[in-house]
């Protein structure tokens, strides 16, 4: 029997499941509104030059004009010829403009850039970090270096956390990230400067990171195998679900400052019931504290309604039952196994570059949502609900078409619908939407599907590391994203070239990956390079690859001869990329 098994004598998905799984997902909604939050606490509002400060002092007694008729005299319109400019000036007022109907020659008029500062349309947002700290103009390029430092946070958390809960526990390590977040996510409220918000947004992005990796770890280690496909996609639709939340809170709020603590402190309550979640008993098993496992197993049957359990199980019982897995969790493999062999390392390359380029068309996407003049809140409610039905569908179409033909066409459509909008005249705003709308399904799609096929690809012995490693090309790609963003001051199609010409790349080379439907996972390296390279790894290999931890140099390991850590499901570490 082993421990999945053992979890299934104890209740399977029971009482004590319902709850622990409903307590850690619970949270998850919040997580990816924390990555895209930057939309709307650093949205750039309507702004033009504020006037100068003498300027009531003009005498314009004689002639009678608004605020509006005002401005005309004082700020040149911009190069469509319809709105006023927003980064300069009239060195001198122009008197003479206020005239309805005047044709008077202004493009040799002297201007300044705004030495008085911004004045704010407050109409969209209340306040944001735009217009708290003026990053309009030559400015502008730090708004997107907030993303891509918050981002950095996101991962170094990955790393840093996922290595943390190895090492002092599941429980106490997510106790820590729920109290970090709402911390910091509350004090960055308070940020006196820009550059102080920047070190909370990055030590925000890093709890994130570990509450995606710990949570849905803890979670995995408590339920049977057969029920956490479901719950993994359980929980990437509540991520997606968490978007359309992310519109309404923001339109109600308005307000950055507002905004940070409405998003930070419920972690406060979910730190309070989260010491209720009992530690991952297969990690205090593998860790030696196997009195504590037994004592965690006994809460679980009586939970579950299955006292009977509690006198059959004994820590006899459970020495003997998980005996061969402590001694074979001392296999190890490393990160130059994925590209050892020709299989291994034709299947680690294109991942590699479907994973980064996935992360990257997302939130490259996702972080430009102004762009399209449509209204921002209503833009993310229609993304959130796009990227819900994409994950239900693709899970369909996923059993007729395949992985490889479902991951390929996902990119390469989305490449499509970015190229497309590139050339759709800015006026057009109804198609531009609708494409921008298509464009993140597809990419919301390919990321569900890589998911899966990660998992399928790499054999047991390596998932995990083959797993974490995609996870970090997600987030360097996640990080990267904002950055290109800056190139729209260069030229306003650059950022789509580059995030279409990524994806497209990406989908060429998932045709060269394997398909896996209905196919038995692999679970040595031999598995992989007899299966889908069609040879044996050479003799210089299969020696390399012995020494590497393979517990027969015959290089067939059963599942049951690999540690409980490398038997967590595919959605343990692929949701991880978010």
């Amino acid at each position: 029997m082993g421990f999945s098994e053992l979890l299934e004598e104890m209740g399977g998905f029971g009482r004590y499941q319902w709850i622990h799984v409903t307590m850690i997902l619970f949270p998850s909604f919040l997580l990816l509104i924390q990555n895209i939050q930057n939309n709307f606490a650093s949205g750039v509002p309507a702004h033009h030059c504020t006037l100068p400060a003498n300027h009531s002092l003009y005498n314009v007694s004689h002639i009678q004009m608004d605020e509006k008729q005002l401005l005309k005299a004082f700020i040149p319109l911009d190069s469509s010829g319809t709105r006023l400019d927003r980064c300069s000036r009239y060195v001198e007022p122009q008197w003479h403009l206020i005239t309805t109907h005047s044709s008077t020659n202004v493009s040799l008029q002297r201007t300044e850039e705004c030495l008085d500062g911004w004045t704010f349309d407050r109409s969209e947002f209340l306040s944001t970090t735009i217009s708290e700290w003026n990053l309009v103009c030559s400015f502008h390029p730090l708004k997107q270096m907030i993303q891509t430092i918050y981002m950095g946070g996101f991962l170094v958390g990955g790393i840093i956390f996922g290595t943390l809960s190895d090492r002092f526990g599941r429980r106490s390590v997510l106790l820590w990230l729920h109290l970090q977040l709402a911390v910091f996510g509350c004090a960055s409220s308070l940020s006196p400067s820009y550059t102080v918000f920047c070190i909370f947004r990055f030590l925000c992005g890093m709890a994130v990171a570990g509450l995606l990796i710990v949570g849905i770890t803890l979670n995995m280690e408590w339920i049977p195998s057969k029920a956490r496909a479901i719950v993994g996609s359980i929980n990437s639709c509540n991520i997606a679900f968490g978007q359309i939340v992310l519109s309404g809170i923001a339109y109600f709020l308005s307000d950055w400052r507002k905004l940070q603590v409405a998003l930070a402190a419920p972690h406060f309550l979910f730190f309070a019931y989260t010491w209720w979640c009992s530690e991952s008993a297969r990690w205090l098993i593998l860790n030696g504290r196997s009195d504590v496992a037994l004592k965690n197993l006994h809460r679980v049957a009586r939970i579950n309604g299955k006292p009977e359990m509690i006198d059959k199980l004994t820590r006899e019982v459970l020495d003997s039952q998980t005996k061969k897995e402590i001694e074979t969790s001392r296999l190890s493999f490393t990160a130059y196994d994925l590209l050892k062999t020709r299989g291994m390392r034709r299947i680690t390359i294109c991942l590699f570059v479907v994973w980064f380029s996935t992360s990257f068309s997302y939130y490259g996407l996702t972080m430009d949502l102004q762009q399209f003049g449509v209204d921002i809140y209503l833009m993310q409610l229609i993304h959130g609900a796009v990227e819900i039905f994409a994950k239900f569908l693709v899970f369909f179409v996923l059993s007729f078409l395949g992985r490889r033909v479902s991951q390929s066409s996902c990119l390469i459509l989305a490449a499509i619908t970015i190229f497309t909008n590139i050339f759709i005249p800015r006026d057009m705003k109804a198609i531009r939407t609708t494409l921008a709308c298509l464009s993140k399904g597809f990419t919301g799609a390919s990321f569900s599907t890589v998911y899966l096929y990660t998992g399928e690809l790499y054999p047991t012995v390596i998932r995990q590391t083959g797993l974490g490693f995609a996870s970090t090309m997600a987030r360097i790609g996640a990080m990267a994203a904002p950055a290109i963003l800056i190139l729209n001051e260069v030229l306003p199609a650059l950022p789509g070239l580059v995030y279409g010409g990524s994806a497209l790349v990406a989908g060429c080379l998932a045709c060269f990956l394997p398909e896996t439907l209905n196919m038995p996972l692999p679970e040595t390296i031999d598995d992989v390079e007899q299966k889908w390279s069609g040879r044996k790894p050479t003799a210089q290999e299969s020696t390399s690859l012995c020494e590497g931890g393979a517990s027969e140099c015959g290089g067939v390991v059963s599942a049951e001869d690999v540690p409980l850590k490398e038997l967590q499901d595919v959605e343990e570490a692929g949701l991880n990329a978010f």
